[in-house]
C-alpha cells in the first residue's frame, strides 16, 4: 500500500504548496503527474510485489475514503486559489491543469473503486465525487451498462476500432446517460419505489450545490473555474474508457448473446508508478472479471492480456489527435492478433 498512498498523497501535498504559495511549486504539481511519473514509469524497474490470492486489503479501503474525502477540499481549494487573482496568467493555467489533471487520474480512478465496493457508504461517495464533475450518472452507466454490456454495440464505452476519441465522447456522453437513466428507473420500478428517488436527481442536486458554490466563492470566475475542472474530468474520465477498449470486441454468438468477458476484452498497461497514482485502474482486464476486487489485488498477465505500447496516461494524451491514434493502436491490435492465431 506504500506505494499508492506515497505517489497520491504526494501530489495532494504539492497542489496544497502549490495553491498556498506559487511560484516553483505549481510547476513541480505539474510536472509531478506529467514528465516525473512519465520518466519514473519509462525509466525504473516495475516494484510492486505481487500481493496474495484472496488477502483483504484494508488499508486500501482506508486510503479510497481518504482520497474521496480529500477530493471535495482540493475542489474548494482549486476554485478560490484561482479566483483570488494572485497568480499570474501562466501560474493560473498551470495550477489549472495541475489541480485538473489530479482530478482526472486520481479522483476518478479512486471513484471508479468505491462505487464497486460493497459498503453503501463507498458507493455513495464514488457518486458525489462524479457528482461534483457534472457527470453522477457514470456511477449507474459504469456499473449497470458497461460491466454488463463491455465489448459489445450495446456499451456506448466501448470504441469501435477507427472511432476518434471525439466522436466518442459525445455518443458515449449521451448515450451512457440515457442508457443509465432507464436502467435506474428499471431497478425503482421493480424495487416499488417512487421516481423521486432516483439517483439522477440526488446528482442534479449535488452538482447545483457546486455550481452556487462556485458561483460565491468567486462569482462568474468562480463559476467558470469549477465548469472547467468539471469538463476536463469529464473528458479524462471518457478518455480512460475510451483507451482501455478501443477496438476490443466480443464475439457474437446468437442474436442477443455475446462470449463471456474476459481478459481479452480490456487494454492494460505495466507502468508501475502510473499504476500506482491511478490505483491500479491500468490493470483493466482483471478489474472487469473481478468487478470487486480490491485494487491492490488487481492482477497483471503480460503474456495473456492486450498491453498498451505506452502508459495509460501517455496513450491518453495520444488519443487526443485521432490521426496519430489510429496508426499507433492499428500497428498494436494487428500485432495482437498475429500473437492470438500463432497461441
Amino acid at each position: 500500500m506504500i506505494y499508492f498512498a506515497c505517489a497520491t498523497l504526494a501530489h495532494i501535498a504539492l497542489l496544497g504548496l502549490a495553491a498556498s504559495y506559487g511560484g516553483g511549486f505549481i510547476w513541480a504539481a505539474l510536472l509531478y503527474i506529467t514528465l516525473f511519473t512519465a520518466a519514473l514509469d519509462r525509466f525504473v524497474p516495475h516494484i510492486l510485489p505481487e500481493l496474495p490470492e484472496g488477502a483483504e486489503f484494508p488499508t486500501g479501503a482506508r486510503l479510497s475514503v481518504l482520497l474521496g474525502g480529500l477530493h471535495f477540499g482540493l475542489l474548494f481549494l482549486g476554485v478560490s486559489s484561482l479566483v483570488r487573482g494572485a497568480h499570474s496568467l501562466p501560474e493560473a493555467l498551470g495550477l489549472f491543469v495541475a489541480f485538473a489533471l489530479f482530478f482526472g487520474q486520481v479522483s476518478h480512478p479512486n471513484a471508479h473503486e468505491l462505487i464497486h465496493r460493497k459498503e453503501r457508504f463507498a458507493r455513495r461517495l464514488g457518486r458525489w465525487v462524479y457528482a461534483s464533475f457534472l457527470m453522477g450518472h457514470h456511477a449507474s452507466a459504469h456499473v449497470l451498462i458497461h460491466h454488463v454490456h463491455v465489448g459489445s454495440q450495446a456499451d456506448p464505452n466501448t470504441a469501435p476500432r477507427g472511432m476518434g476519441f471525439y466522436r466518442f465522447f459525445i455518443k458515449a456522453w449521451i448515450a451512457s446517460y440515457t442508457a443509465g437513466f432507464q436502467s435506474e428507473a428499471a431497478r425503482l420500478a421493480r424495487a416499488g419505489r417512487p421516481a423521486r428517488t432516483h439517483p439522477y436527481l440526488s446528482d442534479a442536486l449535488i452538482g447545483c450545490g457546486f455550481l452556487l458554490a462556485s458561483y460565491a466563492l468567486g462569482g462568474g470566475l468562480g463559476l467558470g473555474v469549477y465548469v472547467g475542472f468539471a469538463l476536463y474530468a469529464q473528458v479524462q474520465i471518457l478518455l480512460a474508457d475510451y483507451v482501455q477498449h478501443y477496438g476490443l470486441s466480443r464475439r457474437r454468438l446468437g442474436e442477443e448473446r455475446y462470449e463471456p468477458v474476459s481478459e481479452a476484452h480490456s487494454w492494460n498497461s505495466p507502468h508501475w508508478f502510473s499504476s500506482a497514482l491511478t490505483l491500479n485502474a491500468p490493470r483493466h482486464s482483471d478489474h472487469h472479471m473481478h468487478p470487486q476486487r480490491p485494487y491492490p489485488a488487481l492482477r497483471l498477465s503480460p503474456q495473456t492480456m492486450p498491453i498498451l505500447p505506452h502508459s495509460l496516461p501517455v496513450m491518453a494524451v495520444i488519443a487526443l489527435y485521432p490521426p496519430l491514434y489510429r496508426k499507433v493502436m492499428a500497428r498494436t491490435i494487428g500485432h495482437l492478433q498475429e500473437t492470438n492465431k500463432t497461441s
